[in-house]
Order: structure tokens, then C-alpha cells, then sequence
């Protein structure tokens, strides 16, 4: 049990106003990787839901007609921001292709800030349900600021001061904005597919109620998704409480920190540009000054993985 409780006892030590980035990469990495991961899945799905940002994707065709690429583009450069940070090399790389592929749309700040509270709010509450234990108030705390980091360097304004005011507007906005349309449905019929990739092969018969179970009533009216029968909710409710259970008598951390080998997916199993990630530059062309600041990055080769 002293073994499991040492990445807490770790991060306890640390100061999340100074230490927020050690701390996030210790939940991602070692303390909740697979909760993690699909807690930041279940984010996206969600951020997608919304009526105008489901309009978006639906015109583009990314995520209807490319899904899986369109998903294994917005992984690695997500995670890249998480392993280096917005000061390394390749951290400011992938901030800066995040700004690219967004530049051309006329996206209003009230809909970046939902995004964000997605990947702060969502995570966060999978965790309280169903990690092995409950995100501490120094979790919680870094959580809110690199999300407020990465908002910061996307022009993004009004972000809320702490996580609980975040978790709060997230709420209202969430209540208010979150209605049955036909793009988010379209979405998640394509998107669908990648989350029945994580329900183990037994379960494989009862894929899709299971998924449907992952949403809560408001997601599946969004998204005109039945809901799942009384025992499968019920099934998977006890199944992940027990695994959490187990984890927290029984687990131990993991000994190799998540992406050790570098991250991997099917669309870039080997290696990939940071640069080649989400739609081509002829969609998603460079302001005058985005030019002079790659000059400057010198990062530029392909990699199998970030170094560490």
C-alpha cells in the first residue's frame, strides 16, 4: 500500500502554482495513465457535441470522413504539449501547429473556453468516480493551470480563475449549450468505433451499450444516443469500481512512464512530423510570422520519439 501511495506522496511535496506541469505529467504518466486517456477521450467526444463546434468538424469532414486519422492527429499533439511543456522545442512546436489548424476558423472564445473545460472538468471527474483514488486538491489545482497555460498561449480570455470556478461555468455553459443536433450524431457514429477499440474482447457483444453507458443523459440526447439497458449501466459501474479497487489494495504504479517509447498510433506507428499533424498547410495557412519563428525552432526532423 506504501507503494502505491508513493507518486502521491511525490506530488504533495510539490507546489502546484510552480510545479503544475511535474505534477499533470505524474498523473498522465505513472499515477492514472489508462483513466487518463480515456477520461481526455470522453473530453473530446464531449467537446465536439456542442452544436457550433460539431457544425465545424461536420463541414470540415476530419472527424466524419477521417476519423481515425483525424483522431491520431489530435492525440500526439496533444500529449507532445504534456511531455514537454509550452517552453521546450517540441512543446512550442505542437502549441504552435494547435494555433495553425485553428487560425482559419472564426471560432468564438466561449467556444474554445468549453473545449478547455472538457479536458480540465471531464478527466478530473472520471478520476473521482472511478480512479483508484480521488484526484487530490494539488491535482486538481495543476490540472487547472496547464489547461489555463495552454488557453493563455491560444489567445483564449476569461479563463476562470481556479478549478472549481472552471468546473462551475463549465456547468452552466454545458447545461445550457449542450442540445440534440444532427452533426454531433454524425460525430459520434464515426468516433464511435475508436472507443469500442477499448472494451476488452470478451465484452466485445456488449460494445456499444457499454460506450452509451460511458455517456451521461445529456451527452446521449446531444448526441440522439439511446441509452443503455438498466443492467449494462449497472454491469459497468460495478466492473470499474471494482478494478478501482483492486488497483488501490492490490496495484502498484506502473515501473515505465506512459509513452517511455515515444507515442505511438495506428496512423504513426514508427514516427511523424509535428508539422504533418492535423489537415495540410494548404487548409490551414501560416500568418506572416509563423514562418520566422519555425526558422528560429530548428526541430524540425522526424523523430521516432521526444527524448527524456
Amino acid at each position: 500500500m506504501r507503494q502505491r501511495q508513493a507518486n502521491l506522496t511525490r506530488i504533495r511535496t510539490l507546489d502546484p502554482k510552480h510545479d503544475w506541469l511535474d505534477i499533470y505529467q505524474i498523473m498522465l504518466r505513472l499515477e492514472f495513465p489508462w483513466d487518463m486517456k480515456l477520461g481526455l477521450n470522453l473530453a473530446f467526444n464531449r467537446s465536439f457535441s456542442i452544436p457550433a463546434i460539431a457544425a465545424v468538424h461536420t463541414a470540415t469532414g476530419e472527424l466524419t470522413e477521417r476519423t481515425q486519422k483525424r483522431v491520431d492527429d489530435t492525440r500526439p499533439v496533444m500529449y507532445e504539449m504534456v511531455l514537454n511543456g509550452f517552453d521546450q522545442p517540441r512543446g512550442r512546436e505542437a502549441l504552435r501547429r494547435v494555433n495553425q489548424i485553428h487560425r482559419p476558423y472564426d471560432i468564438p472564445n466561449e467556444d474554445y473556453l468549453y473545449v478547455l473545460g472538457c479536458l480540465v472538468v471531464i478527466p478530473t471527474r472520471w478520476l473521482q468516480r472511478y480512479g483508484w483514488r480521488r484526484p487530490c486538491c494539488h491535482e486538481r489545482r495543476a490540472t487547472h493551470l496547464f489547461y489555463r497555460e495552454l488557453g493563455r498561449h491560444m489567445g483564449i480570455t476569461d479563463i476562470p480563475g481556479t478549478y472549481e470556478e472552471f468546473e462551475t461555468w463549465f456547468d452552466a455553459y454545458d447545461a445550457a449549450h449542450l442540445t440534440p443536433n444532427d452533426d454531433a450524431a454524425a460525430i459520434e457514429r464515426a468516433t464511435r468505433s475508436l472507443l469500442l477499440g477499448r472494451v476488452p474482447r470478451p465484452l466485445a457483444p456488449l460494445g456499444d451499450g457499454l460506450v452509451s453507458a460511458m455517456y451521461d443523459e445529456r451527452l446521449r440526447r446531444a448526441t440522439r444516443v439511446d441509452a443503455p439497458t438498466w443492467p449494462v449501466r449497472a454491469g459497468l459501474h460495478v466492473a470499474l469500481t471494482l478494478r478501482a479497487r483492486l488497483q488501490r489494495w492490490l496495484g502498484a504504479p506502473p515501473k515505465t512512464p506512459l509513452f517511455a517509447a515515444g507515442i505511438r498510433t495506428k496512423t504513426y506507428p514508427d514516427a511523424y512530423e509535428i508539422s504533418e499533424l492535423g489537415p495540410q498547410p494548404s487548409k490551414t495557412a501560416d500568418r506572416p510570422g509563423d514562418q520566422q519563428e519555425k526558422c528560429g525552432n530548428g526541430e524540425h526532423g522526424r523523430v521516432d520519439a521526444p527524448s527524456w
